[in-house]
């Protein structure tokens, strides 16, 4: 199976999570988790291995995190290495809606990760666009 594990400060991954399953549905192979205000690493560390404790080495694992080598970033992938899953363990830092929904949909419709890697980067990129608001001058002379 493939999951895809959201991680985050605050309460970024578990709200990313919500949105995602507003849109897919509750799926048993989306997993989140934070590191919230007050709380050391080690019980985030605790808590994500928790929170993967089902998934089996043999699984492959989309792990969306919200920055580059943040806590849970790091955590994370400490807890994978302990469990021998980093092998099968696609990384992406950064994420956001477009690339967390893709990740959800499409992870089943590859089987090079590398592709997949690319796919969800460019989501990812393309999400993040300016909307240029301007005002519409013919609408101001109808007035």
């Amino acid at each position: 199976m493939k999951y895809v594990v959201l991680v985050s400060h605050g309460e970024f991954a578990p709200g990313l999570h919500s949105a995602v399953k507003m849109m897919t549905g509750d799926r048993e192979d989306v997993l989140s988790t934070s590191l919230k205000d007050g709380m050391g690493a080690d019980q985030f560390a605790e808590n994500f291995k928790e929170l993967v404790k089902d998934i089996k080495t043999d699984d492959q694992i989309i792990l969306l995190a919200d920055i580059l080598s943040g806590s849970p970033f790091t955590n994370a992938l400490n807890v994978l290495s302990e469990k021998g899953m980093l092998p099968n363990t696609l990384v992406i830092a950064g994420m956001n809606m477009p690339l967390a929904l893709t990740a959800v949909l499409m992870k089943d419709n590859f089987d090079n990760l590398d592709e997949f890697a690319e796919a969800l980067l460019n989501e990812g990129r393309s999400g993040v666009t300016r909307f240029d608001v301007s005002e519409d001058d013919d609408e101001d002379e109808d007035l």
